[in-house]
């Protein structure tokens, strides 16, 4: 069910446009143009202190004065009469609010402030707001024909849902929908979103049959955990398109991890959207051209596509295109095939892609797209048009759109490349399949409606809950932050993994040179030595870790090699011990780990590791906490999958034991939010075993919420 305060803004009865004005060119006067040119179905009260007539309704001089009950007021007044307003509104007895007015967060202090205090009314009021600073509201359902916006143009009636954090960006699109041969059919400015937001607009929408598609201009996120729940369950249901900007990694050079470093806002971002089911675009263009896809396309069973084309190098470039964005070339079936030669010329090509040759008479367009759209290997279809011999493309897109209208059940995109005159024409008429100039963007389309297809029939995913010892991982790291460590030595580190059921290397600590030779002993050669200290983070800077170390001998003479080196450097005092392990052999080594964005909070990486690690840049990253099925995805997303599968003869690694360290460190940082950086770096894979085994951790934790977590358990460290 809709939320009845937001269906006062949305699918209003009455309007109070509070701040109406008679002056050209104002927000007020054009507001009230566009109501009245729009044609909303209800009441329209202007609100202007001079009373009098505007645009050809009754104004009024206050709100009191409006004789009937208002649904929404679009408010236009000063910054530093809103409030008051508000007021007004709530005595009136009006629930929905769009404050248009500028001057609030977006100038500083004294305006955010004022956008608090905003904010408090409306919640108080139990009122639901649109803005401030923002372009409007329209509906262009037929029962409401609302246009409360200041864009120049007048909305075209279509199936999407526009949430814009952008009002002039929104303005402009709205500008230039006829171009683009889209409509909406409901559009928010949601300017500052000091209430009303994406999220918010997503959940009206998700069960809005009015709304078949979602498209969204986003600056931030808000609140990244709801947006999660609510996209991750309405693209189930519908599409939803987002143009994220703000790609910056301003901040990532702060951390001091290997994931810190490689992470950055808007890959959290991007982990975001894609965990949501959300479809990512990174320019209006691609937004919008993948928008008309879905507004004249049903979403296909499959991802086989055919091509049929008037011309051989176009045909070739399309199935480039096609195979490279990991759709199918449909085998045409024997069938289809003997039906197409019994009217294609003899030197057509009845294999896909099927070309026609430069001859083709529009009734082999229409017989050939008739023929494919029917066989049973064909989920997708691209025609292509190049113009020869007189042959008109307004006729060939008549033609072809007349097939489609008959066969409605598989998507059919038309690459037309001709003239831009073309597609002037084609945008005054009633389309049923998008049409694009180049094959490049119709295979993306087409891509685009496999994406969703691909999300709509992938199951959910689970977050399985391991049995760890959390009271373990709880000392250790109240004994860090008793000492005043925001970093967990080496051996802390891996005492924490261990506690978490994540494969490490056998170990013990060692403090004076009698025990390094016991674990050495005890363990089994060969063994690493690993310094752990509280002073230093990275040990091989300063040659902390020697490796294929075969005797007791060898492990004496490395030993004392270490402590001078240290003693050289000044960092003896620093040293805890050093840590003996047993040596894994192994070539592969992969990197997992976790960082934290300031916003959306923990991301975990997984990738190529080693010392390539910054290098080579192969990871990937999603938003904790982790499901199954981003585990599972993460681990075959990179290219050093292929190394894990077993490449030249190598053992194949324990996928499912690598998912698997990947969901309990989603757990871990779940249980203990204040761990900031993680790395496990490297994840040997074994050669004998094919266990991802953890060979070195480092943990960062926050302190102040570390301290905060921790309550009594730190409060002997005076902090």
């Amino acid at each position: 069910m809709q939320d009845p305060v937001l269906n006062k803004i949305m699918k209003p009865k009455s309007i109070a446009v509070i701040g109406a004005s008679t002056k050209p060119k104002t927000i007020g006067s054009e507001i009230m143009q566009r109501l009245r040119d729009y044609k909303f179905k209800g009441q329209i009260y202007p609100v202007n202190p001079k009373g009098g007539m505007i645009e050809g309704f009754q104004a009024y001089t206050s709100v009191a004065e409006i004789p009937g009950s208002v649904d929404f007021a679009i408010i236009v007044v000063n910054a530093k009469f809103v409030l008051d307003t508000i007021d007004q509104c709530n005595e009136k007895g009006i629930k929905g609010l769009c404050i248009i007015t500028a001057g609030f967060k977006e100038t500083g202090k004294e305006g955010a402030e004022l956008e608090k205090q905003l904010l408090e009314k409306v919640r108080a009021y139990g009122m639901r707001c649109v803005g401030p600073n923002c372009l409007g509201v329209l509906n262009t359902h037929p029962d409401v024909t609302m246009d409360g916006t200041f864009a120049e143009s007048l909305p075209i009636r279509g199936d999407i849902g526009f949430v814009s954090q952008s009002g002039a960006l929104g303005g402009g699109i709205l500008n230039i929908l006829k171009d683009l041969n889209l409509g909406f059919a409901q559009f928010v400015s949601i300017g500052n979103q000091a209430d009303v937001n994406a999220e918010t607009m997503l959940e009206y929408w998700e069960n809005d049959d009015d709304v078949k598609q979602i498209l969204l201009y986003m600056e931030s996120i808000q609140n990244p955990a709801n947006f999660r729940k609510l996209a991750t369950r309405i693209t189930k249901k519908k599409p939803i398109l987002a143009l994220k900007a703000g790609r910056s990694a301003a901040g990532a050079s702060a951390a001091s991890s290997h994931t810190g470093s490689l992470a950055g806002a808007d890959k959290a971002a991007a982990a975001l959207l894609k965990q949501s089911g959300v479809i990512r675009e990174f320019s209006l263009k691609n937004l919008f051209a993948n928008a008309k896809a879905f507004s004249n396309c049903p979403i296909p069973k499959g991802n086989r596509v055919a091509i049929i084309t008037n011309s051989g190098g176009p045909g070739i470039m399309a199935t480039d295109a096609i195979c490279e964005s990991g759709m199918q070339m449909a085998k045409i079936t024997d069938e289809t095939k003997e039906k197409l030669r019994s009217f294609l010329p003899s030197a057509a090509s009845v294999k896909n892609p099927i070309d026609m040759i430069a001859s083709a008479p529009i009734e082999h367009y229409q017989q050939t797209l008739e023929t494919v759209i029917k066989d049973e290997n064909v989920d997708m279809i691209m025609v292509i048009y190049l113009p020869f011999l007189g042959l008109k493309d307004i006729d060939v897109a008549k033609a072809v759109m007349d097939i489609k209208a008959k066969n409605p059940e598989k998507p059919v995109v038309g690459v037309f490349l001709t003239t831009s005159s073309f597609f002037v024409e084609i945008s005054n008429m009633e389309v049923n399949m998008p049409f694009y100039m180049y094959a490049e963007e119709g295979a993306e389309a087409l891509c685009r409606l496999d994406e969703q297809r691909q999300w709509m029939e992938k199951p959910m995913g689970q977050i399985p809950v391991y049995d760890v010892d959390r009271n373990k991982v709880k000392d250790i790291i109240a004994k860090s932050v008793k000492e005043g460590r925001d970093q967990l030595t080496t051996l802390e580190s891996i005492d924490v993994l261990q506690a978490y059921g994540i494969r490490a290397c056998k170990y013990g600590l060692a403090t004076d040179e009698k025990e390094v030779v016991e674990l050495g002993n005890s363990i089994g050669y060969p063994v690493v030595m690993k310094m752990t200290s509280k002073t230093t983070s990275h040990k091989t800077d300063v040659g902390g870790v020697v490796v294929n170390i075969r005797s007791e001998e060898q492990l004496r003479n490395e030993y004392r090699a270490l402590l001078k080196r240290l003693e050289d450097k000044n960092l003896l005092d620093g040293l805890e011990g050093v840590i003996i392990q047993e040596m894994v052999k192994g070539n592969r080594e992969m990197v997992c780990g976790i960082a934290t964005d300031p916003q959306y909070g923990p991301m975990m990486m997984f990738g190529l590791g080693g010392v390539f690690v910054e290098a080579l840049k192969d990871v990937t990253f999603r938003i904790a906490p982790l499901t199954d099925l981003d585990a599972s995805e993460m681990v075959k997303s990179v290219k050093a999958y292929k190394l894990l599968q077993g490449a030249r003869g190598t053992t194949p690694a324990q996928i499912d034991q690598i998912e698997e360290t990947l969901l309990r460190l989603s757990q871990l940082v779940n249980d203990f939010k204040f761990i900031d950086e993680l790395d496990i770096n490297p994840l040997l894979i074994s050669e004998k075993t094919g266990e991802g085994i953890a060979v070195d951790g480092r943990i960062k934790v926050r302190m102040a919420e570390a301290k905060e977590f921790l309550g009594c358990a730190v409060a002997a460290c005076g902090a």
